[in-house]
């Protein structure tokens, strides 16, 4: 025999509650209007009969779907930034919404249309998020709902935005290795197409300031962002009298290179040079031999969080944020220390 499922009439009975209440406590609306010892009551009651509010019932009601809309460039088709939609999704799915993710390659009229699409299927709010840190242009369908951009930002400042701590990110990679001694210290940046290579420069350049190292004294080489382009850089780096002792990537892929560049030229790592890369990039860095020393981009954490702004603007709640700046949030980039450093070589 089926089991009868529980009802909020019967999480009033036991919580010797009224109906009304239980309706307040689990629809996020007891403050001021059920008492804290009814509020334990009610949830008491709920969990011990397994009770869950009807998804259907509550929508007709509120006049909302619990669905979050999701439209990514090019997240769900490759490996990179995946923890993004992973901490987006299971932030939602602990708030009670369902998620619909729309990737768009790229494709500036799909990334239309799905907004549109998205608006019209009565999504509650929409989230854009990037696999890279990059300037978007919001597509106006979104501005019609509850938004926001996840490791982006908007050209027109009108959406809020959650990216990484990049200035910090490259501030933390250089003075790992000051700390480790190193003073020959160069930097492999990325393309200035992205806006993530200059911020990462920039971290880097006051960390050598504030440790005495003049501009003489800092060595910046314009790279890229796959491996070929880090082996390149390194044969030049590298091929020199008066060569670094440490070497920061502009991503993990770049490092990959270096490593690769370092075995062949008999460089042992970290013994003879100290290798960081960016992204703990995942079946990447942790993987490499040796493991590589990285700053982590804090994707899961960018997700979930620009999940949960969202959520609360769609429930009408208003949070301030210490860390938000111009409707900008930056999160912080971990450093995640493995084999590739070790102190400056003796001599």
């Amino acid at each position: 025999m089926v089991k009868r499922k529980a009802t909020a009439l019967d999480v009033a009975r036991r919580a010797g509650v009224s109906r009304s209440a239980v309706s307040l406590v689990l629809n996020g609306r007891a403050t001021g209007n059920v008492t804290a010892e009814r509020q334990e009551r009610v949830l008491r009651a709920a969990a011990e009969l397994d009770y869950t509010p009807n998804s259907v019932a509550l929508s007709l009601r509120n006049q909302q779907t619990s669905t979050i809309g999701i439209i990514t460039d090019d997240i769900v088709t490759s490996p990179f930034a995946g923890r993004l939609i992973s901490g987006a999704s299971r932030m939602a799915l602990a708030r009670g919404y369902m998620v619909l993710v729309v990737d768009t390659e790229h494709d500036r009229a799909r990334e239309s249309a799905a907004a549109q699409q998205l608006v019209h299927r009565q999504v509650d709010g929409i989230m854009y998020a990037t696999g890279s840190l990059r300037e978007i242009t919001a597509p106006p369908a979104m501005l019609t709902l509850p938004a926001i951009l996840a490791n982006c930002t908007d050209d027109a400042s009108q959406l809020q935005s959650v990216i990484p701590a990049e200035v910090e990110g490259g501030r933390a990679a250089a003075q790992l290795l000051l700390d480790l001694g190193h003073r020959r210290i160069t930097l492999l940046t990325g393309t200035l197409s992205s806006p993530a290579a200059p911020q990462r420069e920039q971290g880097y350049r006051e960390a050598m300031e504030e440790a005495g190292m003049g501009r003489e004294q800092q060595h910046v080489h314009a790279t890229g962002w796959d491996i070929d382009e880090g082996y390149r850089a390194a044969s030049s780096v590298l091929g020199g009298r008066d060569r670094p002792t440490a070497i920061i990537c502009s991503n993990d892929r770049v490092a990959t290179g270096v490593l690769l560049y370092a075995a062949a030229a008999g460089l042992r790592v970290p013994q003879d040079l100290s290798v960081v890369g960016y992204d703990d990039q995942q079946n990447l860095a942790a993987n490499l031999v040796p493991a590589l020393t990285t700053v982590a981009l804090p994707h899961a954490e960018i997700g979930a969080l620009a999940m949960s702004t969202l959520l609360d603007a769609v429930e009408g709640k208003t949070t301030a944020r210490e860390d938000s700046e111009e409707g900008t949030v930056h999160v912080p980039c971990r450093i995640i220390p493995r084999a590739s450093t070790a102190a400056v070589p003796a001599g």
